[in-house]
């Protein structure tokens, strides 16, 4: 039985992906991809960004050189959002997409997914994520109904664990010792 039941995964890192306008038709095929490299696909959604919401969703960018570039591609055509998990995902996610500039992931990161799919620095196919605090941003920018719980670390983290976590666990590891069932499953 244990064999058929994958054993249970927590992730609590979240990233955003995005699929841009000029390979969305290689939709599967990458999210076939990004599923064997070990991430879950939490939520995903077509749609496609007006040259003003594509100006909010780079707002960093902006005054650079190709900021006009940019929003004019990235409102194209339909994209797709995605919320990928696992372990580490922010910094997974952008080992798996190589470097920016596809030309140059082609020389450095040949089996990157920029390499493989994007044409040049602007067209490089896939978005992720620089850091957690802005995949928290983009997610909800292309997810707005979702809810985001920030995820406690250091002290937090520890305080969380001893007043709600370890008590719970204890006294079911507690309980489950006096009762010693034949099957505990």
């Amino acid at each position: 039985m244990e064999a058929l039941m994958p054993k249970p995964q927590i992730f609590v890192e979240r990233t955003l992906a995005l699929i841009k306008p000029d390979i969305v038709h290689k939709e599967e095929e990458i999210e076939d991809l990004i599923l064997r490299s070990g991430f879950l696909i939490i939520q995903k959604r077509k749609l496609q960004l007006s040259p003003e919401q594509c100006s909010n969703f780079y707002a960093d960018q902006y005054g650079k050189a190709f900021f006009p570039n940019l929003t004019a591609y990235m409102s194209s055509g339909p994209l797709v959002a995605m919320v990928l998990a696992r372990h580490c995902a922010v910094s997974y996610w952008k080992e798996l997409l190589g470097p920016s500039n596809s030309v140059r992931a082609r020389r450095t990161h040949p089996h990157s997914l920029r390499a493989i799919y994007g044409t040049d620095d602007l067209r490089n196919a896939l978005h992720g994520s620089l850091s957690i605090s802005s995949a928290e941003r983009e997610i909800r920018f292309m997810f707005p109904e979702v809810i985001l719980e920030p995820i406690p670390t250091g002290q937090r983290a520890r305080d969380y664990l001893n007043l709600y976590v370890k008590p719970t666990l204890l006294a079911g590891l507690t309980a489950l010792c006096k009762e010693k069932p034949a099957d505990p499953m």
